[in-house]
Formats: C-alpha cells, sequence, structure tokens
C-alpha cells in the first residue's frame, strides 16, 4: 500500500469535516442543501462576533 502525504491526509480530514458538518445540522433539524457541505466554514473569529452581535 502507498503511503499518503500529508498534503493528502489534510485534504481528506477537510472533505470529510465538511460533509460531518452538514450532517450534524441536517440531524439537528436545519434546512440544508447538497451545497452545504462545499460552503466554507466561518472562521472563529467571525463565528465569535456574530454570536456577541446576537447577544447585544
Amino acid at each position: 500500500m502507498e503511503k499518503l502525504s500529508l498534503q493528502a491526509k489534510k485534504a481528506y480530514f477537510a472533505k470529510h469535516r465538511q460533509s460531518n458538518y452538514a450532517a450534524s445540522l441536517r440531524l439537528e433539524g436545519f434546512n440544508t442543501s447538497p451545497n452545504d457541505e462545499y460552503r466554507k466554514l466561518p472562521t472563529r473569529e467571525a463565528a465569535l462576533k456574530a454570536i456577541r452581535q446576537a447577544k447585544a
């Protein structure tokens, strides 16, 4: 079996992290589309900023 490069491993996990995120949204009852798994996730800072604005 051929050894995978670090870049290939990172790409694999990034792809599956996105699809897992979309699946978790569906399980929580959010309406999602098949394209949601390809959408970029917000950065930590952007998510915190949105939460702070919603609470204010």
